[in-house]
């Protein structure tokens, strides 16, 4: 408690009283109309009480602090850890790592890093963990990366980890958990930490998952990503949810030495004279639709505005078959198919990982190169021991839609062949990320195959917007 100035209260002097409820801190002890001198505080009607969302804990209990207003906090339910933790594993940090963790801790231990896939993002958390000394919250997007936190966890610092999500229900001073399990229980488990650690935080932003960032009291927030930029500018929000950037590097900074060396070569298709007149007749199909329709798909609610007047007339229906019909040809031509064959045959003595856009592609490879393959629908223990064998070199290539685009640990794989894909300059770069983790004087090979005269022209402009892809 801060002993100092009071605040009056139905004419009496009490310290003011802080004390967590279900995402919120209550301020006990207010007058109406000095809520308003309070940063985040609001007098909450339906309770006839005043509230600040948990997010302002840090900043309200700084303003009561420095200007010397007594209060009691029974908002925070947690303290410093008795015992520090102390990384048990002797790893030498990378002077990346020992910068980021730097001004990550002069930002006030608020604020993001950033850093390629590969360079010791999962390391930096771990030191930053150290030095906070408190009880902290791991949040990441995935099961599988759930798991890999655990057992990075464990090995690192030699204690008991919680797990919240998959199934479990165990919640230690280290606890790991998924943004979906986050936003679900933060508001109970809110004040139980001190700091918080969102991996691939470009995930956070939004409606649901931010929750679990405002809904928490924790005072140091660490954000963790490769990629932070977003479509919709949703990333903007990461300033208040955890703290700016306070450290960035790209992979054009960090390779060579930290990173595998890499090519990125893109490979062009042609569409055959008969797939070629489809896809203009399908092409112009969808186009007058969209033109007689009025519909500017420049703008955010393009696509939508487009999805719901195509189901509304016999000519929408047509127009969105012939917009799938388009995009399928350029997608997944077959000449894609040929070439991936003499790809394969040139790197026969590598390891590859194939990206596709969609699923059936990625089946269609499974049949005709009987390879492996990891999309949504392969259960966890089967991607595990997928993952296991083509690390070991039992399987050399896998196939993919998506969901190895990040959170994957494939040190060895040293080719990448993109077949299709969106216009995410994100995805592009994690795709990238996949195989350039350092592992002796590995040489890293990205392919990117595109269907010349179509769409996927354009869309691989996009996606190419991005530093890693200078001088190709």
């Amino acid at each position: 408690m801060s002993a100092g100035e009071t605040i009056s209260v139905e004419g009496e002097s009490r310290p003011l009283r802080l004390v967590f409820d279900r995402g919120t801190v209550l301020v006990e002890g207010l007058s109406e109309g000095d809520e308003a001198a309070l940063p985040g505080v609001r007098y909450d009607p339906r309770t006839r009480t005043f509230r600040a969302e948990a997010i302002w804990y840090r900043p309200l209990v700084e303003h009561l602090r420095s200007r010397k207003i007594a209060y009691a906090d029974e908002a925070r339910g947690y303290g410093p850890t008795q015992t520090p933790w102390r990384i048990q594993v002797a790893k030498e940090a990378f002077p990346h790592q020992v910068e980021g963790l730097d001004a990550w801790w002069k930002a006030g231990g608020r604020g993001v890093v950033v850093l390629p896939t590969g360079t010791g993002k999962t390391h930096l958390a771990n030191m930053a963990i150290e030095k906070a000394g408190r009880p902290t919250l791991i949040v990441t997007p995935t099961i599988d990366l759930m798991n890999q936190w655990y057992d990075e966890l464990t090995m690192s610092f030699g204690v008991e980890i919680g797990l919240l999500g998959g199934g479990y229900n165990d919640v230690r001073p280290i606890t790991v958990t998924t943004y979906d399990s986050a936003y679900i229980n933060m508001e109970r488990l809110g004040d139980r930490f001190g700091l918080l650690v969102f991996d691939e935080c470009h995930h956070l932003p939004g409606a649901t998952y931010g929750i679990s960032a405002v809904s928490a009291i924790a005072p140091f927030r660490l954000g963790l990503t490769a990629t932070p930029e977003r479509a919709d500018n949703a990333h903007t929000h990461l300033d208040q949810l955890i703290g700016p950037i306070v450290y960035r590097r790209e992979i054009t900074q960090l390779r060579g030495e930290f990173l595998a060396e890499y090519q990125t070569i893109p490979l062009f298709v042609s569409l055959s004279e008969e797939e070629r007149q489809r896809y203009e007749n399908a092409r112009e199909c969808y186009r007058a639709f969209v033109s007689g329709s009025g519909i500017d798909m420049r703008r955010p609610d393009g696509w939508s505005r487009f999805l719901f007047l195509a189901f509304r007339s016999p000519e929408g229906r047509e127009a969105f078959r012939a917009y799938r019909d388009q995009r399928e040809l350029a997608l997944a031509a077959p000449a894609k198919l040929k070439l991936l064959d003499r790809l394969l045959d040139r790197h026969n003595q590598d390891r590859v990982l194939i990206f596709t856009h969609d699923n059936a592609t990625v089946y269609t490879i499974a049949r005709r190169f009987l390879v492996p393959v990891i999309t949504h629908q392969t259960k966890t223990k089967e991607r595990r021991e997928i993952l296991l064998r083509f690390n070991s070199g039992a399987y050399p290539i896998v196939a993919t839609s998506k969901v190895l685009n990040e959170g994957v640990n494939v040190p060895e794989a040293n080719i990448a062949i993109i077949l299709s894909g969106s216009g995410s300059v994100r995805e592009h770069v994690q795709r990238l990320g996949r195989i350039l983790r350092k592992s002796g004087d590995k040489q890293a090979v990205l392919y990117e195959v595109v269907t010349r005269g179509t769409v996927e022209e354009y869309t691989s402009n996009r996606r190419r917007q991005h530093s890693a892809y200078d001088g190709d």
